[in-house]
């Protein structure tokens, strides 16, 4: 005789099913994910095929340096501020400064060398990086539209100075969608030290379905993902957990029946299903035991100083190569004193040495690690910051912001190794020659993912919205 309490499934869809069980992992985690079904979902809305032409990369690293790095400290060489240093600085017009009047002109502590085949000038504040020269794409010709740290952040991270667009990162998730199921499509690695300007903001899917958004990812916590595992047993039940997921099947149900398009809950059952993958694949990402000591060495995490930013470059990788398609990570926190960020107004040669020493070994380890390995060739790595810092000297020993011209750079996944694109004044103060917003970048990246950027839009409001705003051009010039 059939158990009168006994339900049938036979006749439900999958995601019916999920529904009814109201997010219980123990159940999802015995489904087969919808394996075909989260491929599909990931690009619905797109009525273009994707990619739109042949991707030379599928797959992102951005690491951003919070606080905003010094372009005259690292890549922007220039003479002049050896040649004219202590004297006042005075470029021919009114000098804008977030903080201080203009001081006098402040060469960079660090000496500078012609490195690799292409002769690079890169200053020793970053050795490391500087033996990869030769695979790097430089941009010294960037501008912001702020000085303030959280609006030009978030234009590095989303195109936008506001908060509430979305990222980078979720732009490629919604366009391109998972290369597996079992881990998240964006990633995010925060500054073991807290989050930068704007935190989480900065990695939102704004008003792209939440599915997209970054799921963040502690790799040297004692929780790396926050509530990916259930509390102690002693709390949940078999029948309190029986009950409770019945109850949730009938809220979830009158939920959706009164909100037809609202894709918050749907998106909510996909984070359960990666949520049920993730307590099976985390761990093992996770997990550096398997990784050689060559290896460990080569990112640092054999040194204090290097180990927590060494472990995030590393943990990056490994998730790369387990098909996380888009990894955004950080070096430097909020402001706070001492220093916990590239914000060095105060005493340049002490809070960048600080910064650099801890980013500059794995980051040249992350590119070297992928080259060998052969990700490079369809990995693109982009190093960025907010804005740049001004050639003249804040107090004695420290530089103000200077949105006017910073540099980034680009490697990897298509892209031209050992060239320059744009050029500062002689005193790196301010672009002049292609002058490169990170529209232009953004458009460029999408462009190697093989996405059109004007053609990856998203109806918001009445607007077709996309990360380039109104703007962007390909950079043709550092592409392969």
């Amino acid at each position: 005789m059939k158990n009168k309490n006994h339900k049938s499934i036979h006749h439900q869809s999958r995601r019916e099913f999920l529904w009814g069980l109201g997010g219980g992992l123990g159940g999802i985690a015995l489904m087969d994910m919808l394996a075909g079904e989260a491929q599909a979902d990931a690009v619905l809305g797109l009525k273009n095929g994707l990619p739109h032409h042949r991707p030379t990369a599928k797959r992102v690293i951005q690491m951003v340096m919070s606080g905003a790095a010094s372009q005259c400290d690292t890549f922007d060489y220039k003479p002049a501020l050896i040649k004219k240093a202590g004297e006042p600085f005075d470029p021919g017009e009114k000098v804008e400064l977030f903080q201080s009047d203009a001081g006098v002109v402040m060469p960079s502590p660090w000496a500078w060398k012609q490195r690799g085949e292409c002769g690079k000038w890169v200053s020793d504040l970053v050795p490391h990086l500087a033996s990869c020269v030769d695979d790097i794409a430089f941009l010294p010709a960037m501008v912001a539209t702020s000085n303030v740290h959280g609006p030009a952040t978030f234009m590095q991270t989303t195109g936008f100075v506001l908060p509430g667009f979305p990222s980078m990162g979720a732009w490629a998730s919604y366009g391109l969608g998972s290369m597996n199921d079992s881990l998240p499509t964006f990633v995010v690695l925060p500054d073991a030290r807290g989050f930068g300007p704007g935190g989480p903001k900065n990695w939102s899917a704004g008003f792209l379905p939440s599915s997209h958004q970054g799921t963040l990812i502690r790799p040297s916590a004692e929780n790396p993902i926050a509530d990916l595992f259930p509390p102690d047993e002693k709390y949940i039940q078999g029948d309190t957990d029986a009950d409770g997921l019945e109850l949730l099947a009938q809220l979830n149900h009158k939920h959706m029946a009164n909100r037809a398009g609202d894709s918050r809950l749907d998106a909510r059952i996909k984070s359960y299903e990666l949520a049920a993958q993730l307590q099976l694949s985390a761990p093992e990402v996770l997990d550096l035991k398997g990784e050689s000591a060559a290896t460990k060495k080569l990112y640092g995490l054999d040194d204090p100083v290097t180990e927590d930013f060494g472990r995030n470059c590393l943990v990056a990788r490994r998730l790369l190569e387990r098909g996380t398609r888009f990894v955004q990570l950080w070096s430097g926190a909020d402001n706070a004193f001492p220093r916990r960020n590239w914000d060095s107004h105060e005493d340049l040669e002490k809070d960048h040495g600080e910064m650099a020493m801890s980013m500059d070994k794995p980051a040249a380890a992350l590119l070297k690690d992928l080259k060998a390995r052969g990700m490079l060739d369809d990995t693109i790595v982009i190093w960025t910051t907010e804005f740049g810092r001004m050639p003249c000297s804040q107090g004695n020993k420290g530089r103000d912001h200077n949105p006017f011209t910073f540099t980034s750079w680009v490697a990897g996944g298509g892209i031209k190794g050992g060239v320059t694109y744009g050029a500062s004044d002689e005193w790196s103060y301010k672009a002049v020659e292609n002058v490169t917003y990170c529209y232009d970048l953004h458009a460029t990246v999408l462009h190697a993912l093989g996405i059109d950027h004007e053609r990856l839009t998203y109806r918001h409001n009445g607007i077709d919205r996309r990360l380039t705003d109104v703007h962007g051009h390909v950079i043709g010039e550092i592409l392969a």
